[in-house]
């Protein structure tokens, strides 16, 4: 019985470090899912209007990334000192960073679209990126449709119309009505973008694991740190073309501080 435990007890670790890993990264995207908007939102109401800036912020902390990797490196490197650097290959290093630039866009038209609505109509815009996934996710990587996830897609889609229908009841203070209707039109954009994204994320982790190759947590890691660089870096040349640099030091620190 203890040879048993014993031989249970590995996979048993392995099992409990994968959901532990899977409940911190869902804890830290339902923190930055919830408190971002919400400081954005708060940005734009002090007089804030560095829109690249914000979507900047958005990926901005792609080094923390550089944590994991390393010690993912590092543990390969103990075990296997002729083995690769990166697990990830080099075409589907290519295509992260081709989406990481498209995941920039992405930053930049929600930033926008955000500057001019109140922060519930934009989560309920931007929930609606579901039923963009669902739609992508069925064309792309041939995900099967169910009943639960088309009654979400109907009813995210419901509440969007019906948001549309009372534009003037949540118009913040001194945003025209042609304003809102560009937030509202950038922010649905945004939704079907990244509804976009997601799938092809997805293709790009099966593509990652033909052959001999497994999609692990490194893996991952790998992938994200390479589209949140890159999508960095697109804010950061839209920032320079905008001459975002030029504005006072004071009000960058302030939305950086904000988050």
């Amino acid at each position: 019985m203890d040879v048993e435990a014993r031989n249970d007890s590995p996979p048993a670790r392995g099992k409990a470090m994968r959901r532990l890993l899977v409940a911190l990264n869902c804890g830290m995207l339902a923190l930055g899912a919830t408190l971002g908007p919400l400081m954005s939102r708060l940005y734009y109401s002090k007089g804030g209007q560095l829109k690249w800036l914000s979507g900047w912020i958005q990926t901005g902390g792609w080094p923390l990334l550089l944590i994991p990797v390393a010690a993912a490196y590092l543990g390969r490197r103990a075990r296997d000192r002729e083995g690769p650097v990166l697990l990830t290959p080099p075409r589907i290093l290519l295509a992260a960073a081709g989406l990481g630039v498209v995941t920039g866009a992405d930053n930049f038209i929600y930033s926008y679209g955000l500057a001019y609505l109140p922060v519930s109509t934009s989560a309920i815009l931007i929930s609606t990126q579901l039923a963009f996934t669902v739609f992508f996710a069925f064309l792309i990587v041939r995900q099967r449709l169910t009943a639960s996830s088309l009654n979400a897609v109907a009813l995210l889609m419901v509440g969007a119309v019906l948001l549309g229908l009372h534009v003037s009841s949540d118009r913040p203070a001194g945003i025209t009505r042609g304003q809102y209707w560009l937030g509202f039109f950038l922010t649905l954009g945004a939704a079907a973008l990244y509804g976009l994204i997601l799938p092809l994320v997805e293709l790009a982790y099966k593509c990652a694991a033909s052959g001999s190759r497994t999609v692990t947590y490194a893996l991952v890691v790998e992938m994200q740190l390479v589209m949140g660089f890159f999508a960095t870096a697109f804010c950061t040349i839209g920032m320079i073309v905008n001459k975002d640099f030029q504005v006072r030091a004071p009000r960058v620190a302030y939305l950086l501080l904000l988050y």
